[in-house]
């Protein structure tokens, strides 16, 4: 009988043994494999979750911020209809305190309200009566202006204006004092103009001893006189004439609107025909002369009164509403 040795015997054993490492091994490996796939697969859905908090706290913040933008705008629309509202309770204060102003005034026994209307009436119409003298010549309407001044002015009873009175009849007695105004005189008197050229003398006589000196020094030598009589030649005598009356025409135009340049242009004009239509002479020279003074008269009256009860009464009203 054939005994094994201690080595043969111990041979299953080992290579049991080391299946069971082998086994436990392989189970370790899964289980290790196992563990952690879970884990990365957990550590994804954490970043996924995490992300989507993230995701999550973006769109909170941004509803956030679009409420406080909203919340701002309605602050400011808040502020500016409070600055609105403000505006407009100042704006009440101010028509009030006006209001209470009026109604202080309409209640002083010294300003009483019919009074405070005839007053502002006469200030009006004094105001208009110098515009209307000032601006547009217009002296008739400023004497009906200043009439109507004076019927208002009867009829404040306060005897702090009997002054004012005695002012204003001055000044109409001056505005009386100018008739019909410059306009109207200056008109007369281009009138008279006009009608006067047909006088001036179409030639000059050879004995005229109004000639200068020297064609009197020279008349036994030479002779000096227009070739055909006349300045101008007789086929354009009527054209000439037409030109003159029609630059009077615009001089008398120029005088009505009180168009001072105008009427100086015009005269300016008139004065060139006459020297194209009539020859020299005393008579020319006469009437250039007259022309020239007609040329420098001032087309508005001057009244150095004018302004001075409107001044006072102004003045008067300004020293009584003085706090």
């Amino acid at each position: 009988m054939i005994e094994s040795s201690p080595s043969s015997r111990r041979r299953p054993w080992v290579w049991a043994a080391l299946l069971v490492v082998l086994v436990v091994l392989v189970a370790g490996s899964v289980f290790g494999w196992r563990y952690w796939q879970d884990r990365e697969t957990k550590r994804a859905e954490d970043a996924t979750a995490q992300a989507q908090r993230w995701g999550a706290l973006e769109q909170n913040l941004e509803a956030l911020r679009r409420d406080q933008r909203s919340a701002n705008q309605r602050l400011q629309d808040a502020a500016a209809t409070n600055r609105v509202l403000r505006d407009e309770v100042l704006g009440l204060s101010q028509r009030g305190a006006l209001l209470e102003q009026t109604v202080e005034r309409l209640a002083d026994p010294n300003r009483h309200g019919a009074q405070a209307l005839r007053l502002d009436e006469v200030e009006l119409l004094l105001a208009q009566g110098q515009q209307r003298l000032s601006i547009a010549g217009d002296l008739e309407g400023a004497r009906r202006a200043y009439a109507l001044a004076a019927g208002a002015l009867r009829g404040i009873d306060d005897p702090a204006y009997l002054n004012l009175g005695q002012t204003l009849v001055q000044e109409r007695n001056a505005l009386d004092a100018l008739g019909g105004g410059p306009q109207q005189a200056l008109s007369k008197a281009l009138d008279e103009f006009a009608a006067s050229l047909r006088q001036l003398p179409r030639t000059v006589g050879d004995d005229d001893v109004t000639r200068p000196w020297w064609q009197r020094a020279l008349a036994p030598l030479v002779q000096i006189r227009p070739s055909s009589g006349t300045v101008i030649a007789p086929s354009e005598r009527q054209a000439a004439e037409d030109g003159l009356q029609i630059e009077i025409s615009l001089a008398r135009a120029a005088l009505e609107r009180a168009d001072a340049p105008g009427f100086a242009q015009a005269l300016r004009r008139v004065d060139t025909w006459m020297t194209r239509l009539w020859p020299d002479s005393p008579a020319l020279r006469e009437r250039r002369e007259a022309l020239g003074r007609l040329g420098k008269s001032p087309l508005r009256p001057a009244v150095p009164e004018l302004g001075t009860t409107l001044r006072q009464l102004q003045s008067m009203r300004e020293g009584r509403e003085a706090p």
